[in-house]
Formats: C-alpha cells, structure tokens, sequence
C-alpha cells in the first residue's frame, strides 16, 4: 500500500494545508484521487457538524477539474485528465492548487 501528502496551495504558491491520504494502491487515476481527496475533506468538515454529500462534492471536484477551477500536480507534472494514472510509487506528493474552492466548486 502506498500513501500521498496531500497539499493545498494557492495560486502564488502559499501553502494552504497539508496531510496524507494512507493506504492507497500503488497506482491510482487522477479521478480517484479527486474523490478520495474531496471524501476526506468533507469528512474534516462533518466533524464540525455540516452535512456534506461526498459523492455531490466529489462530482462538482471533476467538473471544476475540467473547468480549469484547480490544476493538480503529481510531483512536479501537471495532470491534464482525470484518467490519468498516477505511481504513487513514484509520486509522493500531489499538489492541488486552488483558483477557486473544491467543495462547492
């Protein structure tokens, strides 16, 4: 199993948040990645009592992807296509930089 730190930045490069997604397989396409992500986000925020949907979030995520709302890197390649396989044998760290907010975007 494999594991990504997962790190939010803003369009000049300031540093939003961070923190690693466990147990992933070895190679994972972009689009799940998204999900996982946008799932673990929303978990953050139900903690503090908002009823999200995942799934709705996780849909609006991919739509924002292809609306250039994020660019996301694996390392230091830009992704072009939610198939896209990522190595997370290889990739370590995925970047999401935000130019407008994932959930809800």
């Amino acid at each position: 199993m494999a594991q990504v730190l997962v790190r939010e930045e803003s369009m000049s490069g300031r540093e939003l948040a961070t923190w690693v997604l466990p147990d992933l397989p070895e190679s994972i396409t972009a689009r799940e990645l998204v999900r996982l992500r946008v799932r673990e986000e929303v978990a953050r925020a139900n903690v503090s009592g908002a009823a999200l949907s995942w799934e709705k979030q996780a849909d609006a995520a991919c739509e924002a992807f292809y609306r250039n709302a994020f660019v996301l890197l694996a390392g230091q390649r830009q992704i072009d296509s939610l198939d896209e396989v990522i190595d997370l044998t290889v990739e370590h760290t995925v970047s999401f930089i935000k130019l407008v907010p994932l959930v809800g975007g």
